[in-house]
């Protein structure tokens, strides 16, 4: 069984329970997640953020799988991950990471450099809608 288990874009909701139960295997004694949520405020917006438009680039599923199957690769870990494209409001899942690993250490890590790269390097990128009706893309240019 491949150590990515998913590693998607999707515009459907994100679930973490789906992607724990992707990464549950017998050998390995640790488990990490995280999720990133859209939240109502952000350093550069003059009011309150309402919601965010994620875009992604036709080859974002492929660098997704990339960043995975390295990360799982680097840490000796099993790797579910999913980033959400279309329009979230706030308190939506945007990112859910799961990772399984022998020890604790490993999956930590292993879950801290794939939302960096995917930070980085994933070619999704989002406007942010604000309470006054403005909008500011982020992620552009890296």
């Amino acid at each position: 069984m491949s150590a990515v288990r998913i590693a998607r874009i999707s515009e459907e909701p994100i679930r973490l329970a789906e992607h724990v139960d992707a990464i549950d295997d017998p050998r390995m004694g640790a488990e990490t997640s995280f999720v990133g949520r859209v939240r109502d405020h952000d350093p550069d917006a003059a009011g309150a953020v309402t919601a965010l438009e994620y875009t992604a680039h036709p080859d974002a599923q492929t660098a997704l799988s990339a960043i995975a199957a390295r990360a799982a690769e680097a840490h000796g870990a099993i790797v579910a991950v999913s980033h959400r494209i279309g329009r979230l409001e706030v308190g939506d899942a945007a990112v859910v990471i799961a990772v399984a690993a022998a020890h604790r250490g490993e999956a930590f890590a292993a879950c801290r450099d794939i939302i960096e790269d995917i930070k980085r390097e994933l070619p999704v990128w989002k406007r942010q809608l604000e309470a006054d009706g403005t909008a500011a893309w982020k992620g552009l240019g890296g």
